[in-house]
């Protein structure tokens, strides 16, 4: 029988489709690794060890988390971005990794936009703007009129160069007209340390241990940088009440290497999305202090965009330099 060309051609593209498409139909057919761009412990690992289980019951599949911190998380997100794009690596991604970093790390080897596949994002972190709880000062107001009367005099402790907090104190300093003494720590532990033992006048703490350390009477909570109060503590105002403007926020989600078929892209948000929407999860995840906000992907991108045309003149404006 003769095959006439037009019809050849069509039956040869349905085959090529089919082909291609085959893989995608079938997966996941063997483990998926979660790369989570810090380490273990902590509210970040908890977060990506919570949706590797939740995953591994959507999708039928195990899904094991391999911990790669390091360079701002970079060198996680870098593998993430470089790994074969056939579904089986996954990566956490966080306002370091895909806004900071790459304004502060001249060698970072993945662009952040291009170079992934958004698959959802699972929610915000507020950081808590916190003084020792016999400091002077009993409210946001109170320390600003004190950096004001003391200019260069205070000092407030980050996570380290470029993380939220630094970022934010910049933000805060050049909105309010003050002039306070930023001091980088490697994690905000040291910083606690430093600040109950009166080395430094005020952090930016994270929510679940600013919060153990306030119900311990340690820490008084002058302000959280969310756009909303903490239902946990009402009566601590937002930074924005204050000073407006000034809104600074951690974010996590969840990427995949640039390519990766439509199909599984979309099996795979579409799973994430309904991991953080079950109450029980949110609750979990609520707990550790976290807004669940689970964009999908375009949405993400875009808030991800946004994220850097906001912080990028502020990295420029104090010369933000990595540690």
């Amino acid at each position: 029988m003769r095959i006439r060309p037009f019809a050849f051609i069509l039956f040869s593209s349905m085959a090529l489709l089919a082909a291609t498409d085959a893989p995608a139909q079938a997966w996941p057919t063997r483990p998926i690794k979660m790369i989570v761009p810090f380490a273990s412990g902590g509210a970040t690992d908890v977060i990506g060890r919570l949706m590797a289980q939740k995953l591994s019951e959507a999708l039928g599949q195990t899904v094991i988390v391999e911990n790669r911190a390091g360079a701002g998380s970079t060198v996680g997100t870098e593998l993430t971005a470089k790994a074969a794009p056939d579904g089986y690596t996954i990566g956490m991604v966080a306002n370091t990794s895909l806004v900071t970093a790459p304004m502060l790390y001249p060698n970072v080897a993945y662009r952040p936009i291009e170079d992934l596949s958004y698959l959802a994002m699972i929610g915000t972190f507020a950081n808590v703007f916190t003084v020792r709880s016999d400091h002077p000062a009993k409210t946001f107001a109170d320390f600003l009129a004190m950096a004001r009367r003391a200019p260069g005099q205070l000092s407030y402790a980050s996570a380290g160069q470029g993380s939220a907090g630094h970022l934010t104190g910049e933000l805060l300093k050049s909105s309010a007209s003050i002039d306070i003494q930023h001091i980088p720590y490697k994690g905000t532990a040291p910083a606690t340390v430093d600040l109950l033992g009166g080395q430094i006048a005020a952090m930016f703490d994270g929510m679940p241990t600013a919060t153990q350390q306030a119900r311990a009477g340690k820490v008084r909570m002058l302000a959280v940088t969310g756009p909303q109060r903490t239902p946990t503590f009402p009566e601590v105002p937002t930074m924005n009440e204050v000073v407006p403007g000034v809104i600074g926020l951690a974010f996590f989600g969840l990427a995949a290497p640039a390519g990766l078929p439509p199909p599984i892209a979309e099996r795979l948000q579409a799973a994430i999305i309904a991991i953080i929407k079950n109450p029980d999860n949110a609750a979990r995840l609520t707990d550790i202090g976290m807004n669940p906000n689970p964009l999908p992907a375009a949405e993400f991108v875009a808030f991800v965009k946004a994220e850097i045309r906001k912080w990028g003149p502020v990295v420029k404006a104090v010369g933000v330099k990595p540690n």
